[in-house]
């Protein structure tokens, strides 16, 4: 099958799901309506669809009829933003506060048309292709539920794409080894005693106590970490005082972390557990440090697997098709899918649009998208999995 001809010819169909996706809009766990679509829209097309009695989100299922071959997982993530859509779109989220900034919606509708095209050519399939509509990216654990319960057995590959402004429109951005940093969250909660603002020796000041562990933090990047890992420690929010003449007796701080090696990761907690402890105690205080791991970093680390996708993309529009991609600071949920499933990918799909006088980023309220970029991630999907199938699917297993 000519894949990009075939997604030309239902790109209608893509912008219709996608339109209805991002008028209905919904936050992460509470998919319902958006899960109800996409299984109505899958069944509609013939392909078995599976859900969950205490979860959104669902997994279905073409099997090729070409040979028992490898299964491939293709994702896209279906949840929105706490954010209040300022787009100008005519089709805008009907939810107040709460609207698809992160382009979930253009993924959902893109998994979608290639689900269409390759329930059609099913028959030429070689091996079974699955497709993940996910719930709660925007969560950070929202992939931990279909991975921990099983629902991810038997995979042998797996790939997730996200469109990215910062890419030409229509353009697949790949990259081998790191790509997106993992991100762990911390909070720090510090303990003095309180005292009246003019007698400061009687007390114990929980801000200057927080303010030194602030400045201390930021000693594990320039002074502890390696300077060829990247590694960004920072502190969002802080949180102290009642009234401007008492000592207080708490402050909180939360922050994140964002880095690319494990071992780098390791090194920041154990750091900053002694320097919160020991700067805190200086200061005749105590403090207590909550360290969360959340998502690992998204490293592609199948060679082969990059390479069927680079060729996928020149396949169906030229070399031009892709280019390579460079290393985000942000995060991903798909890598905890890629940590249990180690032949995996992840890519960008560009978003760019040059025509467009306002550009906006990832989760901005009047962020927009060129919606001829849809049948070109459709086709890309659709064709990296029939080139995966085919590739694998002659070999021994």
């Amino acid at each position: 099958m000519n894949f990009a001809k075939r997604a030309e010819e239902t790109e209608s169909a893509i912008i219709k799901d996608r339109h209805f996706l991002h008028e209905h809009a919904e936050l992460s766990f509470e998919e319902k309506e958006t899960t109800a679509y996409l299984v109505s829209e899958l069944e509609k097309m013939g392909i078995p669809v599976q859900t969950f009695p205490d979860y959104t989100g669902c997994i279905a299922t073409i099997k090729g009829e070409k040979g028992d071959g490898p299964t491939i997982l293709l994702r896209a993530d279906i949840d929105a933003l706490p954010i209040m859509e300022e787009s100008g779109v005519d089709f805008a989220s009907r939810t107040p506060g709460v609207m698809h900034a992160c382009g979930h919606d253009c993924h959902a509708s893109i998994l979608l048309g290639a689900a269409r095209l390759l329930k059609e050519q099913e028959k030429e399939l070689k091996g079974t292709v699955k497709l993940l509509f996910q719930a709660a990216e925007e969560a950070f654990i929202g992939s931990h539920y279909y991975v921990d319960h099983g629902y991810l057995e038997g995979i042998d590959a797996a790939m997730g794409m996200h469109v990215w402004p910062t890419g030409p429109a229509g353009q697949v951005l790949i990259k081998d080894g790191e790509l997106m940093a993992s991100c762990d969250n911390f909070k720090i909660t510090v303990h003095g005693v309180s005292t009246h603002g003019s007698m400061p020796h009687l007390g114990k000041d929980a801000i200057v106590a927080a303010s030194s562990i602030l400045l201390g933090l930021q000693h594990i990047v320039s002074r502890v970490n390696d300077p060829l890992n990247s590694l960004v420690v920072s502190v969002g929010k802080v949180s102290a005082g009642t009234q401007f003449n008492i000592i207080t007796d708490t402050a909180v701080m939360e922050g994140t972390v964002r880095c690319y090696a494990k071992e780098t990761r390791a090194m920041v907690e154990e750091t900053m557990r002694r320097i919160v402890t020991d700067i805190a105690a200086a200061e005749g205080c105590t403090a207590e440090l909550e360290y969360s791991y959340l998502e690992p970093s998204v490293v592609n680390g199948d060679p082969e697997l990059t390479k069927i996708a680079r060729e996928a993309a020149e396949k169906l529009y030229g070399p031009g098709a892709w280019a390579e991609a460079k290393k985000a600071g942000g995060s991903e949920d798909f890598s905890y899918v890629m940590d249990h499933i180690p032949s995996s990918m992840f890519a960008f799909l560009g978003c760019y649009d040059e025509n467009d006088k306002d550009i906006y980023p990832l989760h901005n309220g009047k962020f927009r998208v060129n919606e001829k970029i849809l049948k070109k991630g459709a086709a890309f999907y659709a064709q990296f999995a029939a080139d995966y199938l085919e590739k694998k699917g002659g070999e021994e297993r």
